[in-house]
């Protein structure tokens, strides 16, 4: 499941430190996020599909290894992160 470009951009703007920052740790787990999201909703209509059953794990997998890395370097960056994302509660 892709990202179409407005919530893409949205989402960039919103994490990023500029228009163009799509490669910073924020915005690269925020449109993780944002994929995972989709793809859970996909699948609670489609419980059959086991391509995107695998697809999610891998996505929460690369997900949870971008939010180790950040939680090693930068431990406020990552807590704001969390309370942005809604992520634990």
């Amino acid at each position: 499941m892709a990202l179409n470009k407005e919530k893409t951009s949205a989402i960039i703007k919103k994490f990023g430190k500029n228009e163009k920052d799509s490669g910073s740790t924020e915005v690269q787990i925020a449109l993780l996020t944002a994929r995972i999201q989709d793809l859970t909703a996909h699948i609670k209509s489609n419980g059959q599909d086991a391509a995107a059953h695998r697809s999610l794990l891998i996505l929460v997998g690369k997900r949870r290894s971008l939010l180790d890395y950040l939680a090693k370097t930068d431990v406020d960056r990552y807590a704001k992160l969390l309370r942005d994302l809604e992520l634990r509660k």
